[in-house]
């Protein structure tokens, strides 16, 4: 019996799902296998960075208007990338553990291509789709209808 899986994921949700097909049940079963919340992706960037240690200083002047120390980071891309390289090593232990021949991935087009890119090449050979979409809100009964 062909072992597939579906995963899905954002910046902050990863969910994967077993589809199995019973020989006497006209469709296959969706079955969440594992699921969790990163905290790396949840809440907005200003809430997980402070102003705190120098990051702006004062001008000095009347108004007082606050100037960066001139080094620029782009934080966002950053976590990103590392959200990213997170969800692709969970993904590869996912499908080797699993021993599944084909599977699943559905995305959001920030992140895709980067988990793509750092996926194992056994495992991204047998990604049969990938949907750049974050289907994280979507219920399990609607998940296989963006599979067919």
């Amino acid at each position: 019996m062909d072992k597939k899986i579906i995963i899905i994921a954002d910046l902050g949700h990863f969910k994967a799902y077993r589809i199995t097909q019973e020989p006497r049940q006209p469709s296959p079963k969706v079955t969440l296998i594992e699921s969790y919340d990163s905290i790396e992706g949840h809440g907005k960037l200003g809430d997980k960075l402070s102003d705190a240690g120098g990051r702006f200083r004062r001008s000095g002047g009347k108004d007082e208007v606050a100037k960066g120390s001139g080094e620029r980071h782009n934080i966002e891309l950053e976590l990103e990338k590392k959200v990213s390289k997170m969800l692709a090593m969970d993904i590869d232990a996912l499908i080797e553990r699993e021993g599944c021949n084909e599977w699943y991935l559905a995305s959001g087009k920030k992140i895709n291509r980067k988990i793509i890119d750092n996926l194992k090449p056994a495992v991204k050979n047998r990604l049969i789709k990938n949907i750049t979409a974050d289907l994280t809100g979507i219920g399990k009964a609607e998940i296989l209808n963006h599979f067919k």
